[in-house]
């Protein structure tokens, strides 16, 4: 892409007035979450070469999610509400740099406690874009949030999956050092995220993102302890899908290496098929919230994935790989009605929504790896899928939900 034609389409963005969503910016912001999820991703789809060469149990490797994850976790919501007092128009780009040192040190590890700070510093970065780069993208979605917040986490899905992929068939066969090949996206996040920093720039000086705080909805107010009780039973919904998420994103090639005996390369690449699945479920689930109501999206994604998931432990090798594409499809189309619902429950706190759901979602998958590494230790793996099948079943609390009013038109 020509620097100079991607300026003046974001400039040109910034100087109209936001009677639609702004496509250039939407763009760059799915993009760029491309390119910082593909990085993040490298990490557990090189678990497998990272275990052998430095001689990792399965608790290590849950270890390595939980660095990357909790500190993610622990410093979203701290940039959230900061920005949301003060926003910083070029921290996405300064988190892309973060992310960049970590790649390089991953690269070049020599240690299990350097692989822990490389995942750390991974960490940050991520921690620093996604509060507020969702800012940016409710600012751009000219009112059609949930299409915005699917745009923007589509590009996050995609690198998650594409990672997989890349690291199958460029780290796998090259070994550990050629990781740092990869710089050259987190660069080209850089030049991205610093253009987009300049339209965040010129909106700021309009004015245009100064939040304005009003009621839940269109509706009737909700009390405080409703509106804390709502937040409490998204953050479950939350981790009910990041921690069986985790039992994928972390061992999912390890499960299908033990019980069908397949390549490295194969797991990679049905890993791939389970990750794009995520992708486009992302890219529905923020529409349909728009047409016809995040609640609704939200009950039907999280629970209709609960018969598919209770098959998976059961299946052959093929029917595992096809139940992974409904799994995937319906469980991500929840994340972008979430997010907005949320944004619409706290009105003027969308980076403190951004870094709060985020922080727990990345949270919930580290403690998930975690945890469910030390369950592999000692049940096996098989186990741990057979156990996580239920986990869908906790998307009943959705019916506690309010039904909040239309969708807000405030940044």
């Amino acid at each position: 892409m020509d620097a100079r034609a991607s300026e003046g389409g974001l400039a040109g963005a910034a100087a109209r007035p936001a009677a639609g969503p702004t496509a250039a910016v939407l763009a760059a912001l799915s993009l760029s979450h491309l390119l910082n999820d593909l990085i993040q991703s490298l990490l557990p789809a090189i678990y497998p070469l990272l275990k052998q060469s430095y001689r990792l149990d399965f608790g290590q490797i849950g270890l390595l999610t939980l660095g990357f994850q909790l500190t993610s976790s622990l410093l979203q919501p701290v940039v959230g509400l900061s920005t949301d007092r003060r926003p910083q128009p070029f921290s996405l780009a300064a988190g892309m740099l973060l992310s960049l040192a970590g790649l390089l040190l991953l690269s070049q590890a020599w240690s299990f406690a350097s692989l822990l700070v490389a995942a750390g510093l991974v960490g940050t970065g991520s921690a620093i874009f996604h509060p507020e780069a969702s800012r940016v993208a409710r600012l751009a979605s000219g009112g059609r949030y949930g299409l915005a917040q699917s745009v923007f986490q589509v590009g996050g899905n995609a690198g998650t999956a594409i990672g997989p992929l890349l690291a199958a068939f460029i780290v796998v066969p090259h070994g550990q050092g050629s990781v740092a090949l990869f710089a050259l996206a987190a660069l080209a996040g850089f030049v991205v995220l610093s253009l987009v920093g300049r339209w965040y720039r010129e909106r700021l000086a309009l004015g245009a993102a100064r939040p304005r705080r009003t009621g839940p909805g269109s509706g009737a107010p909700l009390s405080r302890r409703r509106i804390v009780l709502t937040v409490a039973i998204l953050l479950v919904l939350i981790f009910s899908k990041y921690f069986y998420m985790a039992s994928f994103t972390s061992y999912f090639t390890f499960y299908l290496l033990h019980r069908f005996g397949v390549s490295v390369q194969e797991a990679q690449v049905f890993l791939f098929v389970f990750l794009g699945a995520v992708a486009v479920g992302t890219v529905i689930g923020g529409p349909i919230g728009d047409r016809f109501g995040r609640k609704v999206v939200i009950w039907s994604s999280i629970v209709g994935v609960l018969p598919f998931t209770l098959a998976l432990p059961h299946a052959n090798l093929f029917w595992t790989v096809v139940l992974t594409v409904p799994i995937g499809l319906i469980l991500a189309s929840a994340m972008p009605a979430i997010l907005v619902y949320a944004q619409e429950l706290l009105p003027g706190r969308v980076g403190l929504v951004g870094g709060l759901f985020f922080g727990f979602a990345f949270g919930m998958g580290g403690l998930g790896a975690a945890v469910l590494g030390e369950l592999a230790d000692r049940t096996g793996i098989e186990f741990v899928y057979a156990l996580c099948a239920f986990l869908p079943a906790i998307g009943l609390l959705a019916v506690f939900l309010p039904r909040l009013g239309g969708p807000l038109r405030s940044a």
